[in-house]
């Protein structure tokens, strides 16, 4: 159909001649609303878009936390380092805890010592106080 045959009909329907793609001759359209189509190319194009987004995982110590759950936390941190993820390491300190905040110092010390004898590891954010506490990111080194 010509080019002037199809703009009446989309005129005479109350419609839009939308050119769904120019590669082939003819170009090939259709009969449509332009503001639905652009929608729906919109929405095709943010559902084909993937999200990959570096997350930072979150390991929480206690203050007085055991050799053995000292390891469960390196394996948790060992695993997230391994996808790709950045760990920020935490320890809340409460009440007296954080006038002994050196105590908390070693455990931290402790914990990068067992996972650096599993992984290399690469400090992003130096261990530094924070209101609540200490805290750390670390991420995998090559």
């Amino acid at each position: 159909m010509s080019l002037s045959e199809a703009l009446k009909e989309a005129y005479q329907h109350n419609l839009d001649l939308i050119q769904i793609t120019e590669k082939v001759e003819p170009p090939v359209c259709r009969l449509g609303d332009y503001g639905k189509y652009l929608y729906s190319q919109k929405k095709k194009e943010r559902k084909g878009k993937v999200k990959k987004r570096s997350e930072t995982k979150r390991i929480r110590l206690g203050f007085n936390i055991s050799s053995h759950d000292l390891e469960t936390r390196v394996k948790t941190a060992q695993k997230f380092l391994e996808k790709g993820e950045k760990v920020k390491i935490e320890m809340v300190l409460r009440g007296r805890e954080k006038w002994l905040s050196e105590f908390g110092k070693k455990k931290f010390t402790q914990f990068l010592e067992i996972l650096k004898s599993k992984i290399p590891i690469k400090i992003e954010m130096e261990l530094k106080r924070e209101p609540g506490g200490l805290s750390m990111i670390i991420f995998k080194g090559l």
